[in-house]
């Protein structure tokens, strides 16, 4: 775990993100099954999860502006944890419709916070130096994966009762690590350097974003469809949650060995590989499902579409949000990409799933990733030769 930064606040990174990200891997998939288990309908169990994705528009933005403009991130970031955790408490006394969806908005508001400034801290603790981020962010993927497995397995002996009891635990984990952090040394704002709303005007800056709304709004058709779609084709639930732990395996494996992946291709040429890969993917999904041998493939592809896509947005991000707009930065590209992107692209992939059925979903999940590169290309292009990502 080692990296640019101190050896302590490297522990500290791995950490948050191990307990965030496993929280995720608790809450996303089994909270509906609570909220079931509470009396809560199926309309208004699709309510109330989609606060997550809700929330992830404005909230990422707000605390992003909060942290930039009192140069305090690590202060914000307590403070949202420790929010977290004490919003959380009230999933256990929850009964009505009403209840759950003031709580899901305000736990919403709070953890959207703690993705882009723990990204944004680890960021300017590195310095720039970018050699060891994989190796510490695939941290978050190890967490989610562990807590799926072994959240299933204690769901499974004890009830679905005891889902809160996981997800709170990690949260005040969270919280904990978050107390353990340090503020880097501010740095300061140039005289050259761009407000948020002048860099949002260059159309490099506009084109990356549609990038990455595009690719996130293609994986829309994983997220809500995948487990659907393979459960209708005929996979048992085995095959499909060894299918998505396959994903997040090969994302893992991506993260501890990118570095020398981009220092010898580039940010930009992996970048636009993985867009072109993702069209790849969501056609073979699309129209070879059948075969077992094309699923295993795809979701090794999930390397690609998600660790090599995610890696080379941060670094292109540093291009423009660096320094001073380090967590306004992140929270764009949270907001613009899986808020809007996931929220968008999944309500437009409904539509045409229950229209015009799966393949149709997936050949425009494939469409998505062939405009997202076009995008990615103009975005590299017009940016200057000097100061082009590489």
């Amino acid at each position: 775990m080692s990296s640019t930064a101190k050896p302590e606040q490297s522990l500290n990174f791995a950490l948050f993100f191990f307990a965030y990200y496993g929280y995720i891997g608790v809450f996303s998939p089994y909270a509906s099954l609570y909220f079931a288990d509470r009396g809560v309908s199926a309309v208004q169990i699709g309510v109330l999860m989609s606060m997550m994705q809700v929330m992830r528009i404005f909230g990422p933005n707000l605390w992003g502006w909060v942290a930039d403009h009192t140069r305090r991130r690590v202060m914000v970031l307590r403070v949202t944890s420790a929010a977290s955790a004490l919003v959380f408490c009230g999933m256990f006394w929850g009964e009505t419709f009403a209840f759950f969806f003031v709580l899901m908005l305000a736990l919403n508001l709070f953890t959207s916070a703690q993705g882009p400034l723990s990204e944004a801290l680890m960021l300017s603790s590195m310095r720039g130096d970018l050699t060891h981020y994989g190796r510490l962010r695939l941290w978050g993927s190890v967490g989610f994966i562990v807590t799926v497995i072994a959240a299933g397995q204690l769901l499974d002996w004890q009830g679905i009762g005891l889902m809160p009891w996981i997800a709170l635990v990690l949260l005040v984990m969270v919280a904990a690590v978050a107390l353990n952090m340090r503020e880097e040394a501010p740095m300061s704002r140039s005289e050259n350097t761009p407000s948020v709303r002048q860099l949002l005007r260059q159309r490099e800056v506009i084109a990356f974003f549609v990038s990455t709304f595009l690719m996130i709004a293609a994986h829309a058709s994983l997220y809500v469809y995948y487990s659907l779609y393979l459960s209708q084709i005929g996979y048992s639930k085995t095959v499909i949650g060894l299918m998505w732990s396959l994903g997040v395996v090969a994302e893992i494996l991506f993260f501890y060995f990118q570095a020398p992946l981009f220092r010898r291709f580039g940010v930009a040429t992996l970048m636009l590989t993985s867009l072109l890969i993702g069209v790849v993917r969501f056609l073979m999904i699309g129209f070879g499902a059948e075969s077992v041998v094309m699923l295993l493939i795809a979701q090794i592809l999930h390397a690609a579409t998600f660790g090599v896509h995610h890696s080379a947005s941060v670094a292109t991000l540093q291009r423009w949000f660096a320094g001073p707009l380090q967590a306004r930065g992140q929270a764009l590209f949270i907001s613009v990409s899986y808020g809007l992107g996931g929220s968008l692209g999944g309500l437009l992939l409904s539509a045409c799933w229950d229209t015009f059925g799966a393949r149709l979903v997936y050949m425009i999940a494939a469409l998505f990733c062939f405009a997202g590169w076009i995008a990615a290309a103009l975005s590299y292009r017009w940016q200057e030769p000097s100061g082009r990502v590489r």
